[in-house]
């Protein structure tokens, strides 16, 4: 099984067998620090650190050369550079890796129209109706993989299989900068001897709650009765792992795909413990989700909020809207409630704002009455003047003398930057 610092990684020999395959699996190896490496070529081959450099940050990316020293992705960067000391921090640069993402994503839709990105840096793609301009599966991967070395010059690793599910799998043992093809024939041969944790959507506590009972390996799903498998997971989860245990997934590559949440989140210079500061900050938070929501056409079924204490322990509240919403006002007030049920009043570090359940505004269902008529009215006119002047240029008053709405009057913000 490889690992995340490209340890233990599998590929397959060239020429290998594809048949019965036409899912590929394509994710770029260490997307941010590459596309670091690739603005700054003296970055190459250094153990490289993606975040803030204050320390307070978590990390959004680490080079291969730093995740040898232990570091991963979400660890506060603190402790990273406890793990590996001689590792250089860069500061994110979002847009830069956007423009690398969409050069990728070209390549891709070159080649075969169903493309599925999954997030910035990987992607699925149904290859099945392109053999006869590009050659069998494997070959394709090949291609896709020296074009994205060519043509935008970073790499990335390849899962070659019948279902989307084995792919993924596939391509995570391949990294960094491999290709594993798995034949449909042999799909269960690949799956027996793997951890339970490497299955896609299992995660450390339903990987943790089959261990307990003494189901290690993929294998051991496949045997276990349904029940015993209900009884750590669930029945929705049950099922669909014991499914995916015999390699079945009829999920097909979607080119389509609707964003499932919309969200902000703000981690602070230093912990707060200032209760109507953290709840202005939610509100601050919330219009920022309700511009998103409006410029997409989305209504909001659900809102979210995360606090995250000192001590990095989190805390998740979130509460079904009777009414789908896409106003900033009506999302903050019901973040301030969910905050307001939380007991803790030890210092914060982070919180955030998720709007939910998202679907077509033109779908949600007419009322009679509008209760945010007028504050839907007023955001809209809040969301043109800051099309025309600027987003920093116009802000609610509550936010004044906050910089950029953060912070106290009068006070150094205490808010890092977003």
């Amino acid at each position: 099984m490889g690992r995340g610092d490209g340890s233990g990684r599998l590929v397959s020999a060239e020429g290998a067998d594809d048949s019965g395959t036409g899912i590929l699996h394509v994710d770029m190896d260490a997307f941010y620090a590459a596309v670091e490496v690739l603005h700054d070529p003296s970055l190459r081959g250094l153990p490289l650190i993606i975040g803030a450099p204050d320390g307070r940050s978590v990390v959004s990316s680490a080079s291969y050369e730093a995740r040898r020293f232990g570091v991963r992705s979400a660890m506060p960067v603190s402790q990273a550079l406890r793990l590996c000391p001689t590792a250089r921090v860069v500061p994110p640069d979002f847009s830069r890796y956007r423009d690398v993402s969409a050069a990728v994503m070209r390549i891709f839709e070159s080649v075969t129209p169903l493309v599925e990105p999954l997030s910035i840096d990987e992607a699925f793609l149904d290859v099945r109706g392109v053999r006869r301009l590009w050659g069998s599966p494997g070959e394709i991967a090949a291609l896709i993989r020296r074009r994205v070395h060519d043509e935008v010059g970073i790499t990335c690793s390849v899962g070659v299989a019948a279902t989307k599910h084995i792919a993924k799998m596939a391509s995570t043992i391949s990294k960094p900068d491999g290709m594993l093809i798995i034949p449909a024939a042999r799909t269960q041969e690949f799956l027996d001897p793997r951890p339970v944790g490497a299955m896609w959507g299992v995660g450390p506590k339903a990987a943790e709650a089959l261990e307990r009972r003494g189901i290690r390996t993929i294998r051991d799903v496949r045997l276990s009765p349904p029940e015993a498998l209900e009884r750590a997971l669930g029945p929705a989860l049950g099922k669909r792992v014991q499914e995916l245990a015999v390699g079945r997934d009829p999920r097909s590559v979607e080119t389509e795909r609707v964003e499932k949440s919309v969200g902000h989140e703000e981690t602070f210079d230093r912990d707060i413990g200032d209760r109507d500061l953290l709840r202005s900050e939610l509100l601050r938070l919330a219009d920022r989700v309700g511009v998103r929501l409006r410029a997409s056409g989305w209504h909001a079924g659900v809102v979210a909020i995360k606090i995250r204490f000192a001590d990095f322990s989190t805390v998740s509240r979130s509460v079904s809207l009777t009414e789908p919403t896409d106003v900033g006002q009506r999302i903050g007030e019901t973040a301030v409630g969910l905050f307001g049920q939380i007991e803790r009043r030890d210092p914060v570090r982070l919180v955030g704002v998720r709007a939910e359940k998202l679907r077509d505004a033109g779908t949600s269902a007419m009322t009679l009455w509008d209760d945010d008529e007028d504050q839907r009215r007023l955001e809209g006119m809040l969301d043109d003047a800051r099309a025309k002047f600027g987003v920093g240029m116009v802000t609610r008053a509550r936010h004044v003398g906050r910089g950029e709405g953060r912070g106290a009057p009068g006070q150094p913000s205490p808010f890092s930057k977003d």
